[in-house]
């Protein structure tokens, strides 16, 4: 007989009244058997990192993780790792500048996040906060997967750019940027120069490779991170995006292709969308990938993600040179839900995957 697992719902109100926190985002489990999810705001949609803290049996909001007052100008992602005391996270913006879609006045208002945060992991209290070189609205973050290692990767959407942070020789932290993805100049898009829009981070099991998904150029990318200061390029494939050809937006210069990318149709379908959420199998051989961000910045960007519903492909990867090919005969068409068409956005294996455990 198929067997049943109780749903669990966690009310709003309840993290409301007990932390002071909403928005919730990453969700890790902790060595101590409870369950910890950063928030993006206070109830109201201003900027709050704070962290809420579950009862890993009975999901009973407990309180919040972090000292009372204690919690970051604002939040999204973290990761920690016990064997170095530390924790950090990132940061995006307030739920109520993002919330109704991308506003460039609230960049130059200085209303994006720039900052990734370093908390004592025994304290429950921020020690540093690092502002980032080229490093606008920081968002997934990954510490190697080996738990010595004192140093990862965190990813930097609207800047384009891939930061390297690590423990230096005086025991605090630093954070230098290693990859730039360049700006493409354009006609017909809302700025006249196009950021990639790193959405996605993760590092495979071995930590030998760093892969990322640029939202709007459309490319999904690896790097081989053998020497993590100087990632080398050794996939790239183009998983729709915006400067297809064929389309409202017009590619004027661009330093890295010769010509816009053809649009991509998989099993007769044309994907709208942009690669954004990546998984990758523990064995390092088959990425997987979604095409939705977040519904107010979908409906903006790409209204036929709305129209259609976003879609789920898998990567075929080379673990031994490096290198990435797409499978022609899969597709998660999520536009055929029986309620309409969905937004699919992350993904998880059942069993464990690259970026949702932590190996202490």
């Amino acid at each position: 007989m198929p067997f049943l697992i109780p749903l669990q719902v966690i009310e709003a109100e309840d993290i409301h009244a007990k932390c002071g926190l909403g928005y919730n985002h990453t969700s890790h489990c902790l060595p101590s058997g409870e369950v910890m999810i950063s928030t993006l705001g206070d109830p109201k949609g201003n900027g709050k990192g704070g962290f809420v803290l579950l009862d890993g049996e009975t999901f009973e909001v407990k309180g919040t993780w972090e000292r009372p007052g204690g919690a970051a100008p604002m939040g999204y992602d973290f990761w920690y790792q016990p064997r170095h005391n530390v924790m950090i996270s990132t940061e995006w913006a307030a739920p109520n500048v993002f919330g109704d879609g991308f506003n460039p006045a609230h960049v130059e208002a200085g209303l994006y996040g720039s900052h990734i945060h370093v908390w004592d992991w025994q304290r429950h209290e921020m020690v540093q906060s690092l502002p980032l070189q080229d490093g606008l609205i920081p968002l997934e973050i990954r510490f190697l997967h080996n738990p010595d290692a004192a140093q990862g990767f965190v990813g930097c959407a609207l800047s384009s750019t891939i930061q390297r942070f690590y423990k230096n020789q005086g025991g605090t932290w630093s954070v230098e940027k290693v990859i730039q993805v360049p700006p493409k100049k354009v006609k017909g898009w809302l700025l006249p120069e196009m950021p990639s829009l790193i959405t996605d981070i993760l590092l495979s099991l071995d930590d030998r490779f760093l892969y990322f998904s640029n939202w709007l150029h459309g490319d999904l990318r690896q790097y081989d991170i053998s020497d993590p200061q100087r990632p080398r390029l050794t996939g790239q494939l183009f998983l729709g995006g915006s400067i297809v050809k064929g389309g409202p937006v017009q590619v004027l210069e661009d330093q890295e292709l010769k010509s816009q990318p053809e649009p991509l149709v998989v099993k007769g379908k044309r994907v709208p969308g942009g690669p954004q959420m990546i998984q990758l199998s523990l064995d390092g051989k088959r990425l997987y990938v979604t095409t939705s961000l977040y519904s107010a910045w979908d409906k903006q960007f790409y209204p036929d993600l709305i129209r259609e519903g976003s879609v789920m492909l898998q990567i075929d990867v080379d673990t031994i040179k490096g290198g990435l090919k797409l499978n022609p005969n899969f597709l998660v068409d999520f536009g055929k839900e029986p309620l309409g068409p969905a937004l699919a956005h992350e993904l998880r294996y059942p069993g464990g995957d690259c970026s949702s455990d932590i190996w202490l």
